[in-house]
């Protein structure tokens, strides 16, 4: 492909990056059902759209890429269970569960800053919580239906939680 053709499709594929994140906006507020319905073809979408079409554009036009940063990405996956956890003493299921609802608001925000904002009140109380413990306690609190989640809770920064209106 010509490199003005690269230009222009790249330009496009841009914009609709950008309106499939609107569109994950607008997802985020349907009810859980509907929510959990469609986000899996939501990102399936989004990938397809970097792996299939952005990338091979790359790969033809490296100028057009998107500089990296110079730091390594961050991965913030938690993959620890909450049947897997084992709370310090003096934290309670009770007591972890006020400091996150202390913490979160109805509107809604990237789960690691949630793990962060909870972990800093944790150790402003003196309690030794990790962010696995309380992306853990997210999870279950967004599938008992406690707290409102979108995306993969366990992916921190590919997923969103809020309290329920």
């Amino acid at each position: 492909m010509k490199r003005e053709q690269a230009v222009w499709i790249n330009h496009q594929l841009q914009e609709a990056y950008a309106a499939l994140d609107r569109a994950r906006i607008a997802i985020a507020d349907l009810g859980k059902a509907e929510r959990i319905k469609l986000e899996d073809s939501f990102y399936g979408i989004v990938g397809a759209l970097e792996d299939e079409l952005l990338q091979p554009i790359y790969a033809q036009h490296p100028d057009l890429e998107p500089p990296k940063p110079d730091r390594e990405p961050y991965t913030y996956i938690c993959e620890v269970t909450w049947d897997e956890v084992q709370l310090p003493p003096g934290v309670t299921e009770q007591r972890l569960d006020e400091i996150i609802f202390s913490i979160m608001k109805p509107t809604w925000r990237k789960t690691a800053a949630i793990v962060t904002r909870v972990m800093d009140r944790c150790k402003e109380l003196g309690l030794a919580v990790e962010g696995e413990v309380i992306a853990a306690r997210l999870k279950v609190l967004s599938d008992s239906d406690r707290i409102e989640g979108i995306g993969n809770i366990q992916s921190w920064l590919h997923s969103e939680v809020r309290l329920k209106d």
